[in-house]
């Protein structure tokens, strides 16, 4: 490998405080995810996506998504971005004035009837309004492509789906895009083959890698996607995380394991990883499990093994 057709910096977006924590069954209080969002933007994140706007019946987790925004003392630099899943979530979406907001389809129809209750081209039609009032507004949209490598009820994906489905999304004004992996089966030339397709309809700098690791690829499949040029990524602190649709998918591929990777490289990140790494503790004592992240127990178990009081 040439570490000269990398990038040289790399920008990472966390979902965590979103993403992350949708599927957690206990509540976890609006104050807690404030302090985890100031917790990752003092570790150098410049991108986090806070909440969303969907039904509290479907994703009660969600319901305090106002309380949330208001509670977050914004830093200049970071861009806060929000999931709006139809025009009514945007419109609530507003009042908080985020940054950026979210739109999501899926490469599957399967899993786009499971997710959201409709077909590929009917979700383009649900977010075309949404999109256009939120470019209206002055607020940054990007696109969330799901289940671009495999599907837990189509299986393989063709990358020529995942084609169809950035231009669908790029006739309606959607910025940029992220290839996601959901259910964490992609490998590194079916993720690299996926990110190919969407060239077609995006240019590198406004295509993103969103990889779980289900199957340990993530961090293979990373690199797959910076070998391509890719330098923006979603990752998720402490590996929090899944796909409620895909049982036994598992988190989104942690934050911390990804820093460590990129730091590794010599690439750029901006993010202090012992900073990213208290982040993670911190959210994971809450939930009262260890974290997800790899890197994070070792330089925790490093810590204490160097402070035995």
């Amino acid at each position: 490998m040439s570490l000269e057709t990398l990038p040289t910096k790399v920008r990472l977006i966390d979902v965590g405080p979103r993403d992350g924590l949708q599927n957690e069954k206990q509540p976890v209080p609006a104050a807690v995810k404030i302090e985890l969002v100031h917790r990752l933007q003092a570790a150098g994140l410049k991108e986090i996506e806070v909440t969303s706007y969907v039904s509290p019946r479907w994703v009660p987790q969600m319901a305090d998504n106002h309380e949330v925004m208001a509670g977050v003392r914004r830093q200049p630099g970071v861009r806060y971005s929000v999931l709006t899943p139809n025009l009514k979530g945007f419109e609530a979406a507003l009042l908080d004035r985020p940054d950026e907001i979210v739109v999501f389809g899926a490469a599957s129809e399967a899993f786009s009837q499971k997710n959201i209750n409709c077909s590929i081209a009917e979700s383009i039609d649900r977010f075309a309004p949404v999109v256009d009032a939120a470019l209206k507004a002055g607020i940054a949209v990007r696109g969330a492509m799901s289940c671009t490598v495999g599907c837990p009820y189509e299986g393989d994906i063709a990358p020529e789906r995942v084609g169809m489905l950035a231009r669908l999304m790029k006739d309606i004004g959607v910025q940029r895009v992220d290839v996601a992996d959901t259910i964490g089966v992609g490998t590194p030339l079916k993720v690299q083959r996926a990110i190919e397709a969407t060239l077609a309809h995006y240019d590198i700098d406004h295509i993103s890698g969103h990889f779980h690791d289900t199957y340990g690829q993530a961090l293979s499949n990373t690199l797959a996607a910076l070998q391509l040029g890719v330098w923006n990524f979603q990752s998720s602190v402490a590996g929090l995380g899944g796909c409620p649709y895909a049982k036994g998918a598992t988190g989104n591929v942690a934050t911390e394991d990804v820093v460590y990777l990129l730091h590794g490289l010599g690439l750029d990140t901006g993010i202090d990883l012992d900073a990213l790494v208290d982040a993670g503790a911190f959210i994971s004592q809450h939930l009262g499990r260890p974290t997800g992240s790899r890197v994070a127990r070792a330089l925790l178990a490093k810590r204490a093994a160097a402070d035995p009081a």
